[in-house]
């Protein structure tokens, strides 16, 4: 039967607490702009904005709505004798005729060399989406054709191309454009992984495709067709018809390492026996992430959802691996070097959600996850189909999404918004420990699903 556990009641402490808290907006005159903002906050007493009737949850926690119109918008906040005043400022903007930049050829190819590490290839001009190739490592030599807004075109073999941000590379100074050689490959066998060591003279750019076959790509190699080296590795074929879960590839020195994980062999009666599991309790420090109707902190319920669900994977035998245990700042960098340090299978990032303005806090609830790579999204979707059916959560879709945290291919990583911070209803939900508890036990449940299999 699914259920939702509801935290009821709110104890209001002190004679002189104020009647009603506003946690957004925060300041009282802000600039604000879209079509629509919202209230969020609690009250203890009945409230209205601007004469209007505030509906509260049980809990005292309220999310409203308001149309703001070009200008200055003001709102009066009354409960009993405590008034606030909000004056909300939306600007007039003038419309303006966007015209793209062209793209501009150079006369002859220039060669650059990658300066960022984890820099990335794109197959777009555009910084943001799912549009990246491949992240490059630093010394990586690369070919390059024209520009474009921040971007310059490379060259990647006859009419493939890719874009790198122009803060991420530098000319290089010995204008190396020559092919790079590719003298082979060797296998190395291990107990967990197919491991492949490609032997380069120089480093060049790359792509990892996921599917079945697996490719790997190298660019601007000699005596290749198009002057791309191409080698497919049968996933089906090679994982005794078991999905793809995890892979890794990086140059160390001018040599280039491909790791694909082997199946990962689990014993029925306990599937999550010895896997290795990184959880991610999302922000932390200095850096609360949302804040609640209630005034809760984010990083404070992500740290408890995360705790509860370490303990739960304990006693099923798995081998967890925290990013942060206590109420201090990890890096996002830092948080994936943690869990490919511990050579985890899978990583989950547990996250409250929030909106923009424009949107309406009452109509958005439930579970949303998201991943990266598709080796992750049957995880993703075993994960929410349990949870929905398990404690009745709603179903807020699994998301492709360009996040940091699930741009990891050594695991299958997700990153798991549990519930609205900002909507009443979810707000109750995720305070309330039992239903921490419940969440926690139902992505446990989902990984021996998964893992079970």
């Amino acid at each position: 039967m699914k259920k939702l556990v509801l935290l009821m009641g709110l104890v209001f402490l002190g004679s002189e607490a104020l009647a009603f808290n506003i946690v957004y907006p925060k300041k009282n005159d802000v600039m604000i702009n879209a079509k629509s903002t919202f209230f969020i906050g609690s009250s203890d007493a009945p409230l209205t904005i601007n004469g209007q009737n505030v509906p509260l949850h049980p809990t005292g926690a309220f999310a409203y709505v308001v149309p703001l119109n070009n200008g200055s918008n003001t709102f009066v906040l009354q409960s009993g004798e405590q008034r606030e005043i909000f004056v909300i400022t939306k600007p007039v903007i003038r419309q303006t005729i966007f015209k793209p930049a062209a793209f501009v050829p150079y006369k002859e190819t220039k060669s650059f060399v990658v300066t960022t590490e984890g820099a990335p290839l794109r197959s777009t001009p555009v910084d943001a989406g799912i549009n990246r190739m491949a992240h490059l490592q630093r010394d990586i030599k690369l070919q390059v054709d024209g520009e474009k807004d921040g971007f310059f075109r490379v060259v990647l073999g006859k009419d493939n191309y890719g874009w790198i941000s122009k803060t991420n590379v530098k000319l290089d100074n010995y204008n190396n454009i020559e092919p790079a050689l590719l003298s082979g490959y060797e296998y190395l066998d291990s107990d967990n992984y197919f491991t492949f060591v490609f032997h380069l003279n120089k480093r060049v750019p790359f792509e990892m495709i996921e599917g079945d076959p697996f490719v790997m790509k190298f660019y601007n190699i000699k005596d290749q067709p198009e002057n791309t080296y191409i080698m497919n590795f049968p996933v089906k074929d090679a994982l005794s018809g078991r999905k793809l879960i995890g892979y890794s590839g990086e140059y160390q020195g001018n040599d280039f390492i491909l790791k694909i994980r082997k199946p990962v062999i689990t014993n029925s009666w306990r599937p999550l026996h010895n896997i290795r599991i990184s959880i991610d309790a999302g922000h932390g420090g200095d850096e609360i992430g949302g804040v609640g109707c209630l005034g809760d902190k984010e990083k404070d319920i992500n740290l408890s959802i995360a705790r509860y669900l370490e303990t739960e994977l304990k006693k099923r035998g798995a081998r967890v691996i925290m990013t942060r245990n206590g109420d201090n700042y990890v890096s996002l960098k830092d948080r994936v070097e943690i869990a490919n340090y511990g050579d985890s299978v899978v990583f989950l990032s547990i996250h409250g959600n929030a909106l923009p303005d424009g949107a309406d806090p009452n109509k958005n609830r439930g579970t949303s996850i998201y991943y990266y790579y598709s080796q992750a999204k049957p995880l993703a979707d075993i994960i929410m189909d349990t949870i929905t059916s398990e404690i009745g959560v709603p179903n807020d879709k699994v998301r492709q999404g360009s996040l940091a945290v699930v741009r990891n291919t050594n695991a299958l990583s997700l990153l798991i918004e549990v519930s609205y911070l900002i909507n009443p209803e979810d707000n109750a939900n995720l305070i309330n420990p039992e239903f921490q508890k419940q969440y926690a036990k139902a992505i446990a449940d989902s990984l021996e699903k998964y893992f079970g299999k």
